[in-house]
């Protein structure tokens, strides 16, 4: 019988995955009442039937199990490691496959040096994942810390589904997704980035001077960042013969953190996850080495640049694209640091329903701003938008909805100053009105920051010539000040920040790479 959650289509599509499948996979449900198990039994025995090696077993977890419905992951009768509480549904239904497939046998594909890290720490360490089945930044956390376990039997991963467990993610003072914790304390919260993560592991293990085994062959091209802009660079360079190496903090870029795209051209809607995993679909059709989770701190300039990874590892190129794309901006204010994952957000996807029924306030009129009040006034009680500029700076379509939601208010030409808390939870906001020059109160439980973006040029800032914001400086070519340097997307002075407009970008600078290597004759 086939779960209420699970289409016929979604089913039988399951079939060509499990092929996959080497040896027995069995879920293991906790016994017990919950008014969501009986769904949840459904859900899985539907999984079930789609493969001679996948069952369903109902039985007694032990004391440290957190709930009737919670289920973990056997392989050939050993336990996996991997534990979900709650029904994987939603975003986190990927996470559930991939997690069957890899405790089935089929390769994780972790990066090299990430796989020897993780296989090298000898600690137990037990990890808890509270998620928003609606949060498009958990799968990957997900899916990454699953993969750990998969990999090291000392590590567990339990991914808790945080609507389900209201009440322990309110004890815990849980206000964002994904949040880690360790052996009951907060590892990793909010924006979850896994080179972080991986920089906290090789210190916790003592293992910061872990190098790779093998040296990388010297490549002609190392394009740096994973977005739409790196990804078609890459895929353009790859098509022409050269050898390439993407390197990427993460897949996808700041387009995971959109929810509807409908101006990709040809494409009439999709969204940032699904964007991201055609991304890798197609990069995957060519032979380009991905290291994922790594992050570029130096470039040594020369007629063969030199790349330094935080891992301390480094690899030789020929020539470099940047692609590195831009970050949330943050206001810069007292109490915004401080409360971030407690009150202050930058996603209202993934976090938006932790504020359910609340009165919250969205900073910033531009499209992404309202956008967000638009997407948030569905669960919230009220948002309260606060813009610098004397008006919304939004398209007028977006406007006109806002003003039609019963809901949603604004104040323009305010200027916010301080983010108040108590007991670790925000409750106000202070602005003050640019035009009369009064500071007012706005009670609030929650602020999204939605001020636009700041390119991720750090690491480079001294090697190249940058504009007053920090974005690199190219020419019609993308080639910066340092010869056999490019850069394209959002990261350039390109004026607009338009994902097609980034791929498009990527594809041209491509073609010059190849121009420049092919007259410049590197050895």
């Amino acid at each position: 019988m086939p779960s209420i959650l699970l289409t016929e289509q979604i089913l039988e599509s399951l079939n060509e995955h499990f092929k996959l499948l080497q040896h027995e996979v069995c879920f293991m449900l906790q016994r017990g009442e919950h008014k969501k198990r009986n769904e949840l039994l459904q859900f899985l025995t539907a999984i079930a039937t789609k493969s001679e090696y996948l069952s369903v077993r109902e039985v007694d977890l032990g004391q440290n199990v957190r709930s009737p419905i919670t289920f973990r992951l056997e392989a050939n009768g050993t336990n996996t490691g991997i534990s979900f509480s709650g029904i994987p549904s939603g975003h986190e239904f990927n996470s559930l496959i991939l997690a069957i497939l890899h405790a089935g046998g089929v390769d994780p594909k972790l990066d090299e040096s990430v796989t020897r890290l993780i296989k090298e720490i000898k600690s137990t360490l037990n990890f808890e994942i509270f998620v928003s089945l609606s949060c498009t930044n958990c799968p990957d956390v997900v899916q990454t810390f699953n993969k750990f376990a998969i990999l090291n039997k000392n590590i567990t991963v339990e991914t808790i589904d945080g609507g389900l467990f209201q009440d322990t993610a309110e004890a815990m003072d849980i206000q964002g997704v994904p949040s880690v914790y360790l052996d009951g304390n907060l590892f990793a919260g909010g924006r979850v980035e896994i080179s972080k993560v991986l920089d906290k592991l090789r210190v916790l293990e003592n293992l910061s001077n872990l190098q790779n085994v093998e040296k990388i062959q010297r490549q002609d091209v190392a394009v740096i960042g994973g977005g739409p802009a790196g990804v078609s660079a890459a895929i353009y360079l790859a098509r022409k013969g050269f050898r390439v190496v993407l390197i990427a903090e993460i897949m996808g870029g700041q387009v995971r953190d959109t929810m509807g795209i409908e101006n990709l051209i040809s494409v009439p809607r999709t969204t940032g996850s699904e964007l991201t995993q055609d991304l890798k679909r197609h990069l995957a059709d060519y032979e380009v080495l991905i290291k994922e989770h790594a992050v570029v701190t130096n470039i040594k300039q020369g007629e063969i640049k030199v790349l330094t990874l935080a891992d301390g590892d480094s690899i030789e190129a020929k020539t470099v694209i940047v692609a590195t794309g831009a970050k949330w901006r943050e206001l810069g204010i007292p109490g915004e640091k401080e409360n971030i994952g407690r009150g202050v957000a930058f996603c209202p996807h993934c976090d938006g329903p932790y504020y359910k029924n609340k009165k919250i306030a969205v900073v910033g009129g531009g499209n992404s701003g309202v956008e967000a009040a638009l997407d948030l006034s569905l669960i919230v009680n009220h948002v309260t938008i606060l813009e610098f500029q004397t008006q919304l700076k939004a398209d007028d379509i977006l406007i006109e909805r806002v003003k039609k939601a019963k809901n949603i208010s604004y104040k323009a030409n305010v200027e916010c100053q301080q983010i108040l808390s108590k007991a670790n939870k925000v409750n106000s906001i202070t602005y003050r009105d640019r035009a009369s020059g009064l500071v007012d109160f706005l009670d609030i439980e929650g602020v999204f920051i939605q001020i636009g973006l700041i390119p991720n040029t750090e690491f480079i800032s001294e090697l190249i010539k940058l504009n007053e914001y920090g974005e690199i400086i190219v020419d019609s070519n993308g080639q910066t000040s340092q010869p056999g340097i490019f850069a394209c997307g959002d990261v350039t002075t390109d004026k607009y920040k338009q994902i097609v407009i980034a791929m498009g970008g990527g594809a041209m600078v491509s073609l010059a790479v190849a121009e420049y290597l092919t007259a410049a004759k590197v050895a």
